[in-house]
Order: structure tokens, then sequence, then C-alpha cells
């Protein structure tokens, strides 16, 4: 069975997603696969990020991680998506970089690669199933493969119960978050590794 190359591109305001990417990263490479991180753009004004401490602190703190390209589309088997929730949707940041893969989608590029995806809002429900249905929504156009955690681990239930990918209230990962996150992570490079073989 030939290696996966996962690309995991995150995109995170206030570090609980480059937390949740980071977890992602471990898990997938320790099931086998080869893997990039890769961080979306920031696009909101530079005055904005630099009016709140948090914000410039974590994309400070994210400024060794590589903005995620084309050629890691290409690249990779598969795919792990993490942003939070904006009004129930992926932020404008994410969105402002799958709005440019147009090219690839128009070529085939995307075609046939393993997706999943992840968020997290302030609240439990503060549109984390539709951020995540509504990147799926996104996926399916591409014609990728999407891999829900759907139930199939313990973990799943104890960290809220999301089948569509895992979700949390941000701030720090719990024990059963972490379990259901790097069960997800798993399950996308086993997925991927039987699609390209």
């Amino acid at each position: 069975m030939a290696q996966p190359k996962i690309a995991i591109i995150f995109y995170s305001t206030y570090g609980t997603n480059h937390t949740m990417a980071l977890e992602a990263k471990s898990a997938s490479e320790a099931a086998g696969a080869e893997v990039r991180l890769r961080r979306v753009p920031e696009t909101a004004p530079k005055e904005v990020v630099e009016g709140q401490d948090a914000w410039k602190e974590q994309l400070d703190q994210m400024s060794d991680i590589k903005e995620v390209s084309h050629d890691d589309m290409t690249w990779a088997d598969g795919y792990f998506f993490l942003t939070p929730t904006r009004y129930g949707n992926p932020t404008s940041q994410m969105r402002a970089f799958i709005d440019t893969l147009g090219p690839l989608w128009m070529e085939g590029k995307l075609e046939d690669k393993v997706v999943t995806a992840a968020t997290s809002a302030n609240t439990t429900h503060g549109g984390q199933e539709t951020t995540l249905l509504t990147l799926y929504t996104t996926f399916m156009h591409w014609g990728t493969v999407i891999v829900a955690p759907g139930y199939t681990d313990q973990s799943i239930f104890e960290a809220g119960g999301n089948p569509y990918g895992f979700s949390k209230a941000a701030g720090e990962m719990g024990d059963a978050e972490t379990r259901a996150l790097r069960h997800q992570a798993t399950r996308l490079v086993k997925k991927t590794a039987k699609l390209a073989a």
C-alpha cells in the first residue's frame, strides 16, 4: 500500500484550529502518512489584526508554518481542512483560498482526492455543523471522496457526537476531543491509502 500524502490546511484566529491542526498532523504521521501542514493566508486588514493582541500573537506563533499553495493541493492525495466558523460558514480567509482553486478544479486536479474537515465555534451551537456541510458542498463540486467520521469510534460520542467532522467550542483540547480528532485524522489516512494504492 502506497504511503498517502496528506495536506492539513487550516486557518486559526486565536489558536484553537492551530492546536487541532497540530494534533491532526501528529495522528496522520503516526498512521503512516507523509504530511504537509499549511496555513491559509491572513486576509484581514493589518490594522484590524494588530488591534487585537491575541490575534496578532497567534499570527506570530504560526509564522514558521508555510502558507498553502496550489502545489500543495496537487501534491496531496488527501486533505484535512480546519477552520473556525463565522456565522455558520467557514472563515472568509478559508473561502478566499478556496476561491482561488478554480483553475485546478477546471483541470480536474482536485477530483478523486480524499477529504475531511473539522471546525470550532465559541459555542456548541455556533454553526459547527453548517460550517462542515458548507465545506463538503464545495468538495462535492470538486469531485472529492468525503470521509466523515460518522459514528465509527466511541470517542466521537464522548467529544459531542458530530458525525460530519470533529467540532468543539473554542479553547483547549480535552482528552475525549483529542481522541476524536485523532481518530478522524487516522481514518482519513487509512481511506486515502486505499484509494491511492
